[in-house]
C-alpha cells in the first residue's frame, strides 16, 4: 500500500463514506419511499407521516458522522503503515477459510459492542448528548441509519479502530463488515417489513434483527438493543415480550 498523508487518508475516506452512504440510504430511499411506496402502503410499519426536516436532520447528522468515520479511518490505516495494527493485506497469510471465519467474528463482536454501548446510550443521565439526535425524526427511515450525535459517533468508530489492533483482518474482511453494517443498518431503518407473512422466516425475524425489530426500538426505547442478532436482547431481558407474536402473527 502506498503511503500518503493523515490528512489524504481523512479526505479520500470522507468521500468514500459519505458516497456509500447516500448511495445505500438514499437509494434504499428512493426505491421504497419514492418509487414502490404506494404499492408497500401495507407493509410499512410508519405510524406517522414523514417529514422532511426530519430526513435533513438526519442527513446533518450522518454527514458530521462521516468526518468522524473519516477520522477514525485515516488514523488506522496511518497505523497500519507504521506496523502498529493486525491488519494485513496478502491474502494467503491466514488462508481462504480464515477470511470468514473473521469476517463472522467480527460482526459477532461488533453485535456484541453495539448492544453494550447502544443501552449505555439511553441511561437517561447521557442520552439527551449521546444519542438523542438518532431518535429525534421520531420513526426512522433509511437516512436515520448512520444519524448520530458526536459523542456516539465517536464511540461508534472505535469499535473498528479498537479491533484492527486485536484481531487480524484481511482488507477485504474489514471492507465486507464495513458494508454490511452499512446495508445492514439501512435495513433495520427501512421502515418497511419486508419479510413475507408466513411461518417460513418466522426464524429470520427470530434471531435476526430487522426492520420490525428496530422499529419497536425507536417507539418503545427501552428494548431491542442490538446491531444484527437479538441473542443480547433474549438473553438479557431486553426484547420486547409481545416481539415473537408481533412478527408471527404481522400485528404492529
Amino acid at each position: 500500500m502506498t503511503n500518503h498523508s493523515f490528512w489524504y487518508y481523512c479526505f479520500f475516506l470522507f468521500g468514500i463514506t459519505l458516497a456509500r452512504y447516500f448511495l445505500i440510504a438514499g437509494g434504499a430511499y428512493l426505491l421504497f419511499y419514492l418509487v414502490l411506496g404506494k404499492y408497500l402502503a401495507n407493509k410499512s410499519l410508519r405510524l406517522k407521516p414523514l417529514m422532511n426536516c426530519s430526513i435533513k436532520y438526519d442527513i446533518e447528522l450522518s454527514v458530521i458522522s462521516t468526518v468522524v468515520f473519516a477520522i477514525a479511518g485515516a488514523f488506522t490505516i496511518s497505523e497500519y503503515n507504521l506496523g502498529a495494527t493486525l491488519l494485513y493485506a496478502d491474502i494467503w497469510k491466514y488462508g481462504l477459510w480464515y477470511l470468514i471465519i473473521s469476517f463472522i467474528a467480527v460482526l459477532i463482536l461488533q453485535d456484541t459492542y453495539f448492544y453494550f454501548i447502544h443501552r449505555m446510550f439511553h441511561h437517561p443521565r447521557i442520552f439527551r448528548w449521546m444519542h438523542f439526535g438518532h431518535h429525534r425524526s421520531g420513526e426512522p427511515t433509511p437516512w436515520s441509519s448512520s444519524a448520530f450525535d458526536l459523542p456516539e459517533a465517536i464511540v461508534q468508530a472505535l469499535f473498528f479502530v479498537g479491533v484492527s489492533f486485536i484481531v487480524p483482518l484481511h482488507f477485504v474482511t474489514l471492507v465486507a463488515a464495513l458494508i454490511t453494517m452499512t446495508v445492514w443498518a439501512v435495513f433495520t431503518h427501512l421502515g418497511f417489513e419486508l419479510f413475507p407473512s408466513s411461518s417460513k422466516s418466522y426464524w429470520i425475524e427470530k434471531w435476526l434483527i430487522g426492520s420490525m425489530h428496530h422499529s419497536i426500538h425507536h417507539r418503545k426505547y427501552k428494548v431491542h438493543y442490538g446491531l444484527y442478532f437479538t441473542f443480547w436482547d433474549k438473553l438479557l431481558g431486553t426484547e420486547d415480550p409481545n416481539y415473537e407474536n408481533q412478527t408471527h402473527t404481522r400485528e404492529f
